[in-house]
């Protein structure tokens, strides 16, 4: 199975990186983006015929090192490894 865990910063909480990043694209006349939140992506191969266990490894996974829970929150999503090409 591959689990992707997607990490972000909590709505709360303030991202100088995309607030850079967004005033960079309107520099460059992208104005209509009217803001950029940063993140960080992972990809997980979990060898696991189960859904439901590869969510939850990955979600252990996610909360004891991708994550800072004071901070980030994150989403997983799994896809069986034949089907995850995209």
């Amino acid at each position: 199975m591959r689990a992707r865990v997607f990490v972000t910063l909590k709505p709360s909480v303030f991202d100088p990186q995309g607030t850079t990043v967004a005033e960079a694209l309107h520099t460059l006349g992208y104005t209509t983006v009217t803001g950029v939140r940063q993140g960080k992506y992972f990809e997980l191969e979990i060898d696991t015929p189960s859904n439901d266990e590869a969510r939850r490894i990955a979600g252990e996974v996610a909360d004891r090192l991708l994550a800072n829970p004071v901070i980030e929150s994150y989403r997983i999503e799994i896809a069986a490894e034949a089907g995850a090409g995209a």
